[in-house]
């Protein structure tokens, strides 16, 4: 074989990777045929980007002639068997074991009740199985060229080469039509001049660009108290530092400040891990040379820094270690703690345990820790030396300063800062039209936006609530806000540092009615209608012959009142009735499954009166009180002497000119009021009661709220039900007849119920439509 082809075909094998120049994998099969668990493979601690492709299935990269433009096919190769390889190693990388805890950190746990990590060693907690090579990345500029490594050598003019020439064994290179020339030694930043300097003695008249090819690998081993020890296989452009992620770093059991780099039996550095990670400083990290060892040593003395300080966790300390130092690892104290001193749990002379307290002061701060000390920073107290608390129904609650002489009145100066911000915020709501752009409200929204807005102030009562240091007890000090804005003497309190001072609303503490301030809604037929504040103790009577009393079109029958006490009551005994109506439908739907051959009937009454039960459970009760006026009523003097609350409403309609007959009749619907006409006619009008209806239990609902059954009209007044004169806005109800529902049977008093629960006409159609 020539010369030439020798080299040529040496150039070949390095291009595509052979055993003796390959980075190995320890789960990959190594060139002998056997795998092994101490070589390593490393590049960078940081991948320097995705490969060209991702390959399903693995394939041979010296038969790839498919090369991206602009991409050597040498490149191209290499980067696929590479890929080929990390893959594989991803696949067949078992995962780590957790490393237990050391018995420092346990010690440390049943200290404080909450374990911690040991500072640095998150550093190497994702550290990827694989690194990416580092033959294309930028040499430094003092780079000593050597043996692996491979020169990209191109040059024009009165020479033309474009050729990838390694460095053989014995530090030479081979340049087609000019030989051999040796590089070893010389340095990156050489390079160039020197080769030009070499080129020249055989031609002139010539430019030269040489760049790095694929760069050399050396063999490193990493032992000691690392969690993966073993013979690594590096770029010549690692350091220490790499070698130290490939290997996963040092085990809990390792040392982070006193990583030895030996050479010939020598320590070349000693690397401190919280140089780099507390202040960034890789000045001692190293390059890596051929047969280099780390060493990583059993960890030295640790202390533990807990509470309030920005880094929790066990921290190894060199020689001369003070409380500062260790400060400064943990990222100093929080804001919220104490700056005066923090307590030290310290074993003296391994065998008692004794608490210490250090000065955060110079001092204090200079002062050197021991092997196993546990250090707590304390949380500031949550006490303030001179401020006073004002909550309730206040404009701004909060803390404020406190100062000699303070009282109530130098806290709550005018009446003015106690009204909310919620207030303002309801009061500068606004809605906008859409179509128009305006501001502006619903008809519905308007009518009952006139309202109070905002809860309003117990002038009578607030209270200072204060801390007796001597018997740690809390004593109360009311006094009446009025009088203490006021200044009055005997009401504008002292303040001390700590006091709380609450102000109450009227719907905190519910005040003497008298003091209350009240609203009504009046609507309808009233010469004055619109929302009114009620004076005290005033009556329904009262207020229409203030406001001027009705129009001549009012129907004072058919007056609507409504109370919300009242509503509160009628829905609490609503809810209550259909509840038990539930329970009892439950329980005979429960029965019917064992009722043999009657148990088809059964379950189809069942379901009716489930569909009835979840009807009645949409009912709400109105609230509506019956004012008992007679039918043809007219005048102030028709109304009761009823005293008003707030809240209170009435709607007097105007009179109606039809009759309502709804449930089971033929034809339901509004029928025109005429004098005289009794339930039978308008029944007729109907088409009389339909199969199916129970016209035992009819009954009439009145304008006015109030309920007249068949039952009760011949019971109470001996009168026939069917003779019964109607009045405009007049409901007769014919309800469904309930033969066979036992469960329904005893509560199908529909003029009881209607009349004691206040509900409206709308419940009335939506249980008889």
């Amino acid at each position: 074989m020539s010369k030439f082809a020798f080299v040529a075909f040496f150039t070949f094998a390095i291009r595509v990777g052979t055993p003796a120049q390959t980075a190995t994998n320890p789960l990959l099969p190594s060139p002998t045929g056997q795998t092994t668990d101490t070589q390593q493979t490393l590049g960078s601690p940081t991948a320097t980007g995705q490969l060209p492709v991702q390959l399903p299935t693995r394939v041979d990269p010296t038969v790839i002639t498919n090369v991206p433009p602009g991409q050597d096919l040498a490149d191209y190769q290499r980067d696929l068997q590479q890929q080929q390889q990390r893959q594989m190693a991803v696949r067949q990388t078992p995962a780590p074991t957790p490393e237990s805890d050391i018995e420092f950190q346990e010690f440390v746990a049943n200290a404080l009740g909450t374990g911690l990590p040991i500072f640095g060693h998150n550093l190497f907690d994702n550290v990827p199985s694989t690194f990416a090579p580092l033959d294309r990345v930028q040499v430094t500029p003092d780079y000593m060229i050597g043996p692996g490594d491979e020169l990209i050598i191109r040059a024009w003019g009165q020479i033309n080469v474009d050729y990838r020439a390694p460095v053989y064994r014995d530090g030479a290179i081979y340049i087609p039509k000019v030989g051999v020339v040796n590089v070893a030694g010389i340095r990156y930043e050489e390079l160039h001049d020197f080769l030009v300097a070499e080129i020249g003695r055989v031609f002139k008249n010539f430019q030269l660009s040489v760049t790095m090819g694929r760069l050399r690998s050396v063999q490193v081993f990493v032992v000691g108290q690392v969690k993966k020890p073993g013979s690594y296989t590096v770029s010549s452009l690692s350091s220490l530092v790499d070698a130290l992620f490939a290997s996963g770093g040092p085990s809990n059991r390792g040392s982070v400040r006193r990583i030895q780099l030996k050479r010939d039996g020598k320590i070349v550095t000693t690397f401190d891990l919280y140089d780099l990670i507390v202040t960034g400083d890789k000045s001692k990290d190293a390059k890596l040379l051929p047969g280099d060892v780390i060493y990583v040593p059993p960890v030295g003395p640790l202390v533990a820094l807990a509470g309030s300080v920005n880094n929790a966790a066990i921290f190894e300390l060199k020689d001369n270690t003070t409380l500062g130092d260790v400060l400064g690892y943990g990222g100093g104290l929080t804001n919220t703690a104490d700056g005066d001193h923090v307590v030290v749990e310290r074993i003296d002379e391994r065998r008692v345990r004794r608490a210490h307290e250090f000065p955060l002061t110079q001092e204090g701060l200079a002062r050197q820790l021991q092997d196993g000390d546990v250090i707590r920073a304390l949380r500031i107290s949550s006490k303030f030396e001179n401020a006073v608390t004002l909550r309730g129904n206040v404009a701004v609650p909060g803390r404020y300063p406190w100062h000699q002489g303070m009282r109530v009145h130098d806290l709550v100066r005018e009446r003015a800062f106690l009204v909310t911000d919620e207030y303002w915020k309801r009061q500068n709501q606004l809605a906008v039209d859409a179509r128009a752009g305006e501001f502006r409200l619903s008809g519905g929204d308007l009518k009952n936006d006139v309202k109070r807005l905002s809860s309003e102030i117990n002038w009578d009562y607030a209270v200072i609530q204060r801390f007796n240091p001597r018997d740690l007890t809390p004593h109360l000090l009311p006094f009446n806000l009025g009088k203490a804005i006021e200044g009055s003497d005997q009401d504008n309190l002292p303040l001390q540092p700590n006091d709380v001072i609450t102000i109450f609303s009227q719907a905190d503490l519910q005040v003497p009615i008298g003091e209350q301030s009240k609203f009504v809604r009046l609507e309808g037929e009233l010469k004055e209608a619109g929302v009114y504040e009620i004076h005290p103790g005033e009556t329904l009577r009262q207020l229409i012959t203030r406001l001027g009393g009705f129009t001549p079109q009012a129907y004072l029958f058919g007056s609507e009142f409504t109370r919300e006490s009242t509503r509160v009551d009628q829905q609490a005994q609503l809810d209550q009735y259909v509840n038990t109506l539930d329970q009892s439908v439950q329980r005979n739907a429960a029965a019917a499954a064992y009722m043999g051959d009657a148990a088809a009937a059964a379950k189809t009454q069942s379901d009716a009166d489930r569909a009835m039960v979840d009807r009645m459970k949409g009912l709400k009760a109105t609230g509506r009180i019956v004012l008992e006026l007679k039918p043809n009523a007219t005048g102030i003097d028709a109304l009761p002497d009823l005293v008003l609350e707030d809240g209170d409403r009435l709607l007097v309609p105007f009179r109606p000119a039809t009759v309502n007959v709804i449930g089971s009749v033929y034809t339901s619907g509004a029928f025109i009021f005429k004098p005289g006409k009794s339930v039978a006619d308008y029944l007729r009008l109907a088409g009389g009661p339909s199969r199916g209806s129970d016209k035992a239990r009819e009954f009439v609902v009145r304008a006015d709220g109030s309920t007249v059954g068949r039952q009760q009209q011949s019971l109470l007044t001996g009168r026939n039900f069917d003779s019964l004169r109607l009045m405009p806005g007049d409901t007769i109800v014919v309800p469904a007849k309930l033969d066979r529902g036992a469960a329904l049977r005893a509560f199908r008093d529909w003029a009881t119920i209607f009349g004691q629960l206040g509900l409206a006409a709308g419940g009335i159609r939506t249980l008889f439509p």
